[in-house]
Formats: structure tokens, C-alpha cells, sequence
């Protein structure tokens, strides 16, 4: 009997210790900021990583600069930043904050609008410049103090009126897509095109097939989308806010791509890098794919310290 008593004591202890060890599994936790126009397609692969690892995830939607702002304003640190633009991590975060970064992923812009959009059944690649401008057409933007589709926005609207020729394009189209039309990021913009409160909206085209939008599908000259005109676009420029209130910050025009960073003093850095494992297997990959997110075969790699998982076939711009 006191053998059979000490075996069972054994296996008791046994199944304890595993569930003491599942609670502090479970307990980890991975907090993200991540870019609006991800959000939606990011969910799944937010719920798988959790499901396989137990990891509690807590997610943060928003504009990428408002992001970097709760950083360098209110020092809060993430884990793992996901932004929508690459470039918004050497100019705003590394040093002080960051040490590298990683390009994970393309978009590029487009006008896109629904069936009950005004004009949905006339405007083409050719008159959407027209179109946007006709009288009663509501049209919106993100803002560019807050989004970088905000500002690649106005980037292409200048870019617009170089390809076209036509003088003062670039101030008629923001003329006709006003202030009350302007929306914190690409997911709220995205929102009042569903509910049909405006006709038009400038977005990424992820966002677009995500929402499964109909699209003006705009010249490679001015989408932003093409790696190839990378010279071109540098043409184009706009400054926004900078990370503290009274400062600016210039956003020349170039290629879209995503980047991402784990920053300096991340509270949980293990568990941001077993979501970038996960986050970069071919599996993932294929469903980000699906889901209409442009992503890279690899990340390409910027900077010092970057977690080998990441740096292992990565390379340098």
C-alpha cells in the first residue's frame, strides 16, 4: 500500500508540475503595436501563434506614427512594433530606441470604392483624376501626420501631377478630398467606404482586396509600388509632425515596405521572437499571401542586432 500510495504521490506531483509549468507558459505575454492596414489579415496568424504557444497577445491597432509617438512620447515599449512604413523606424527609433529593422512586406496605393459609389460605373484608370474632382463626390484620406498612407497620399499626388502634366493637380485633388474626409488610418478610412458615407477613398491596395473593394488600379509611376522607379519617386516629398510636439519630419517618396523591429528593452524580446519565427515560416507566409499581403520571401535585414532567425538569408538594401 505505501508503495502504491508513493507511485500515485509521484504521479500527482508530476501532473502539478506540469500544470505549474502550463500557467507560466500561458502567463507570457507578447504586446504588439500594430499598423491599421495589417490588423485585419494579422488576426489569424495572431490566433494561430497563440493557439500553438499559449502566449497571451496583446494587440494595439492604430497609424504607424502614433504608434512610434507612444514610444518616444510616452515611453511605452512594445515587444514588436508592425509598421507600414520601413523607413519610420531608422528615422524615428534607431538609436535611441532601436538598433535595427526589417523589411517584411510590399503594398502599393490605389483609389478604391464600392458599387454604390457615385460614378462607380464611369471612372477608369483614365478619368479618375476627373472623377474625384466632380462636384457632390465625397473623398477621403488618412491623415498624414499620424499614417504614412496619409502622407504617400500626398506623395502620389504629386507624383500624379508630374505623370499627368497637369499644373496644380497635386493641390486640386487635396482640395477634393477635405479634412472632414480625413480618418486617424487606412481601417477607420475603409470603415466610412463600407457604410457608404464617401464615394472614394486613397489606400493600400492590401486594404482594398481585403475589404474586397473595387479599385482604380494607378499607374506604377505614381503607386508607389514599383522597385524599379525607387528614383522617381524620391522626386516627391511632404513633412509631417516629428516624434515630439513642435518638431517635423520628411518623408521622401520611395517603394512601399513594411518594417518591423523588436526595440531595445522589449519586456518579453523571447516570445517577440518566437512570433517572428512563426510570423516568417512558409506557412505563414502562404496565408499572408492569401489574404492579400505582399509579403517578402525574406526579410531583409537593416542594422545591428537583429535576431538570427531573422538574419539567417537576410541582406542589406
Amino acid at each position: 500500500m505505501s508503495g502504491l500510495g508513493g507511485h500515485k504521490d509521484t504521479v500527482v506531483a508530476g501532473v502539478a508540475t506540469s500544470r505549474f509549468l502550463n500557467v507560466m507558459i500561458a502567463a507570457d505575454t507578447l504586446l504588439i503595436f500594430i499598423a491599421a492596414s495589417l490588423t485585419k489579415p494579422m488576426q489569424p496568424v495572431l490566433d494561430g501563434f497563440r493557439a500553438q504557444t499559449g502566449i497571451v497577445i496583446q494587440r494595439e491597432s492604430g497609424a504607424s506614427l502614433e504608434h512610434v509617438r507612444k514610444i518616444t512620447e510616452l515611453h511605452r515599449i512594445p515587444d514588436l512594433v508592425l509598421l507600414a512604413d520601413a523607413e519610420i523606424i531608422p528615422q524615428l527609433l534607431v538609436p535611441a530606441y532601436a538598433t535595427w529593422s526589417a523589411d517584411f512586406a510590399r503594398n502599393r496605393m490605389v483609389l478604391a470604392y464600392t458599387d454604390r459609389s457615385r460614378f462607380a460605373k464611369e471612372i477608369t484608370a483614365d478619368n479618375w483624376m476627373q472623377v474625384v474632382r466632380r462636384p457632390g463626390v465625397e473623398v477621403g484620406r488618412t491623415d498624414p501626420d499620424l499614417a504614412p498612407v496619409g502622407y504617400r497620399t500626398l506623395l502620389m499626388f504629386q507624383l500624379a501631377e508630374q505623370y499627368y502634366r497637369q499644373h496644380s493637380l497635386a493641390s486640386s485633388l487635396l482640395d477634393h478630398a477635405p479634412k472632414r474626409n480625413t480618418r486617424p488610418n487606412a481601417a477607420e478610412l475603409a470603415a466610412l467606404l463600407e457604410a457608404g458615407e464617401l464615394d472614394y477613398i486613397y489606400d493600400y491596395q492590401s486594404v482594398a482586396e481585403s475589404n474586397r473593394f473595387r479599385f482604380v488600379a494607378l499607374p506604377d509611376a505614381i503607386n508607389l509600388g514599383d522597385p524599379a522607379r525607387a528614383s522617381d519617386y524620391a522626386a516627391a516629398s511632404v513633412s509631417v509632425r516629428g516624434t515630439a510636439p513642435g518638431t517635423s519630419v520628411i518623408f521622401k517618396g520611395q517603394p512601399i515596405l513594411y518594417g518591423l523591429t523588436i526595440p531595445k528593452d522589449a519586456p518579453h524580446a523571447s516570445a517577440a521572437v518566437r512570433f517572428l519565427t512563426y510570423l516568417m515560416s512558409p506557412e505563414t507566409l502562404r496565408a499572408l499571401h492569401a489574404a492579400h499581403i505582399d509579403m517578402l520571401d525574406r526579410p531583409v535585414v537593416h542594422g545591428t542586432g537583429a535576431p538570427p532567425e531573422l538574419t539567417r538569408g537576410g541582406s542589406g538594401r
